[in-house]
């Protein structure tokens, strides 16, 4: 057996027994069949500010990397490799598409190209370790927090799906401010056959009651999609409940399906600003919105929602939102506008920044755009489609 084939047997027993906790033992023992003189797990935090050594590591062979101006940051944002002539190298932990963090080796010498593959073979089972064993122990929560949570948070956090996803060439990738205190806003995902069915929720209120109306809203959204049913009568049944358990209370929400095949877009906007569609670097015009009222609050209107139909091209994107980002003051009271927005998407994308990455970047600009201090919850989640 090859060394390299020793340390993926030690890794894989933590499969069946161990916790997350357990692989900066793991990773120290089996350094030495890599070559490596240390191999230390970097996760990112909450923000996506700085990449932490896991919980469990030796902190005096481990240190706290910034996300900006690093190359360990630069590993993360690109999904690619680096180096530095002191024999530090980085790869990205990527969990799919979801990005982890770094795994990061000290070795005496740039690795050989089939070294670097077993390398990079050992950085995916560390993050498939890492996204199957995060449940049974709270090592990964307390690596990525920076500061105490907020229950209102946490109950939302709890309910996501990773911020990014990515099938047959299609991505969608979300982000989520402020990561410690959000509670109205959250966001949906998943794959089914040929349709990804994506939603964006905007909940009436902050705090613990608007994570419970969320809470509700995003498992009766879940059950209807489960159920097979059409977008329409989705909405209707979010509707219905939202009325039922929180008379008064409303849900500004997007609910969309794509055809990962054909590209075929379909959505209801319930009262929600309309999403970016871009194409080819420019934005093209807004989809019609709102074409239903704010979930919770249809009964007021008899008229039946209309489902608005688009036919993307390969290569677009739609980029969808709470008023939280466009909304945003800077010090003189400016709004951050929806054509800001649009300037900054197509600016970044231009510039070939992945989307995961251009996401991360609009919500640090909104972030520093209202000095730290978001006065509500900013969400959004960007759309790609390409031809399988």
């Amino acid at each position: 057996m090859s060394a390299s084939m020793e340390a993926v047997r030690r890794l894989m027993d933590l499969r069946h027994r161990g916790r997350a906790e357990d692989l900066p033992q793991v990773l120290a023992e089996a350094a030495p069949l890599l070559d490596a003189e240390a191999v230390t797990v970097l996760l990112v935090d909450y923000g996506q500010e700085a990449l932490h050594p896991l919980r469990g590591t030796v902190l005096d062979t481990a240190t706290t990397l910034a996300v900006e101006d690093t190359l360990a940051g630069r590993a993360f944002t690109t999904a690619r490799h680096q180096w530095n002539d002191d024999g530090m190298l980085w790869l990205p932990l990527l969990h799919g598409a979801e990005r982890l963090g770094v795994l990061e080796f000290r070795v005496k010498a740039p690795p050989p190209l089939p070294v670097q593959h077993d390398l990079e073979v050992i950085a995916a089972l560390v993050a498939e370790l890492i996204a199957s064993r995060r449940f049974y122990g709270d090592a990964v929560e307390h690596t990525r927090r920076r500061m105490p949570m907020q229950l209102a948070a946490e109950i939302i956090w709890n309910q996501l799906p990773p911020l990014t996803f990515a099938v047959d060439g299609t991505m969608v990738t979300a982000v989520l401010e402020p990561c410690y205190e959000v509670g109205g806003d959250a966001f949906d995902y998943a794959a089914n056959g040929d349709v990804l069915h994506v939603a964006l929720f905007d909940t009436v209120g902050h705090g613990i009651s608007a994570s419970a109306l969320t809470t509700l809203t995003l498992n009766t959204y879940r059950n209807a999609r489960r159920s097979g049913l059409s977008l329409l009568d989705t909405c209707r049944s979010i509707d219905k409940w939202i009325r039922a358990q929180y008379p008064g209370a409303f849900v500004t929400a997007l609910v969309a399906e794509l055809d990962i095949a054909t590209g075929a877009y379909r959505r209801i906007s319930a009262g929600h600003p309309a999403e970016l569609f871009l194409r080819d670097g420019r934005a093209l015009p807004m989809l019609p919105t709102p074409n239903a009222l704010p979930l919770g609050l249809g009964h007021m209107l008899r008229r039946v929602p209309q489902v608005i139909e688009v036919q993307l091209e390969p290569g677009d994107a739609l980029v969808l939102y709470t008023d939280g980002i466009t909304e945003a003051r800077d010090a003189s009271g400016t709004l951050f506008g929806v054509e800001q927005l649009s300037e900054f998407m197509l600016r970044t994308l231009g510039a070939g920044i992945p989307a995961p990455e251009t996401m991360r970047r609009l919500i640090q600009t909104i972030v520093s755009y209202e000095q730290g201090e978001l006065r509500d919850d900013a969400t959004a989640a960007m759309l790609q489609w390409r031809r399988h």
